[in-house]
């Protein structure tokens, strides 16, 4: 990659349900530990951490989601400091979190000048649901809905034009989720919808060369003046990184990732990327972390493709 990186830390985990035993999951610890794997050395600058509001609703509100007035006022708080951090031309790193950190990624990409923003949403699932029909009430479970205006809540109206992006202006790639028998994420209506979805098993038969350039075929099209990356790392496979909350068998692999992302990051109308859902009390070895810092270094090091480039403690991706 030739831009330069900022680095920007979400250390959130209040737009997703609890553990099981009613504690907050510990997604706030994924920035500093993907830091310790040393991602901030793929960047020019590191703008340290934006801090989330507490954890508030660790019971269930019905028809609302969890900590909705919290993940606003934080979507807000870090669309502010990825539009400072993009001023200069910088591709924007975002080391999250939850998926709910997408809200403000897209709010920071449009509030760095540009009028109309796609996304691509790289994910194991949808997360298509509303309010009204997730089954945990998680603002990660509905955020690509309410990125798109869908949804009885204020989380859907954060931007005053309008959604944060149109539906013609999504690509979802590698979604796992059409065997679920209740297709709370959405599904059904992802379906249906002018977005361009592409399921892992349409992935497999596509090629990944031909899928993004079919993604940024959309993303690039007439009107549309940047493009925002979300990658959930549930996406790949959970044989490689574990340490996700809600794993789906059967992902991608880590060179495949980077290969996917790789012409993505590279187009000159990409903002920035997000990593989300990487829990670091799921990984007692740090051996989830030590891919994904393998993963972003693979994509982002200009020097990527030399070995010696990579963090010293990940010497190569997993066959």
């Amino acid at each position: 990659m030739q831009r330069h990186v900022a680095l920007v830390g979400a250390p959130s985990s209040i737009g997703i349900r609890p553990y099981d035993d009613g504690g907050a999951r510990r997604l706030d610890l994924a920035p500093a530990e993907l830091r310790r794997q040393g991602v901030h050395r793929l960047a020019s600058r590191d703008l340290g951490d934006v801090t989330p509001p507490p954890y508030r609703d660790f019971q269930r509100i019905p028809g609302r989601p969890r900590n909705e007035e919290e993940v606003g006022r934080y979507s807000r708080d870090l669309g502010r400091a990825i539009s400072d951090a993009a001023q200069d031309g910088a591709f924007v790193l975002l080391l999250g979190g939850d998926c709910s950190i997408v809200l403000g990624g897209l709010l920071g990409a449009r509030q760095s000048g540009r009028s109309r923003v796609g996304l691509v949403y790289i994910d194991a699932h949808g997360d298509f649901a509303t309010p009204e029909t997730s089954r945990s009430g998680s603002a990660a479970s509905m955020c690509l809905a309410l990125a798109a205006g869908i949804g009885d809540t204020p989380l859907a109206r954060l931007n005053a034009n309008g959604p944060l992006v149109r539906q013609e202006d999504v690509v979802i790639l590698g979604r796992r989720d059409d065997n679920d028998p209740d297709p709370w994420y959405g599904q059904d209506v992802i379906r249906k919808s002018p977005m361009l979805d592409v399921t892992h098993a349409e992935i497999r038969q596509r090629g990944l060369a031909e899928t993004a350039r079919q993604a940024l075929r959309r993303l690039t099209q007439p009107g549309v003046d940047g493009f925002w990356i979300h990658v959930d790392a549930d996406v790949l496979d959970p044989s490689v990184v574990p340490a996700v909350d809600s794993p789906e068998p059967d992902g991608l692999r880590l060179d495949e990732l980077a290969d996917l992302l790789r012409p993505l990051v590279n187009h000159p109308h990409a903002v920035g990327l997000e990593l989300t859902i990487y829990d670091p009390k799921l990984d007692p070895d740090h051996s989830s972390a030590a891919h994904l810092a393998a993963l972003l270094t693979e994509v982002l090091a200009p020097e990527a493709s030399e070995p010696s480039s990579r963090p010293t403690n990940v010497r190569s991706f997993p066959a």
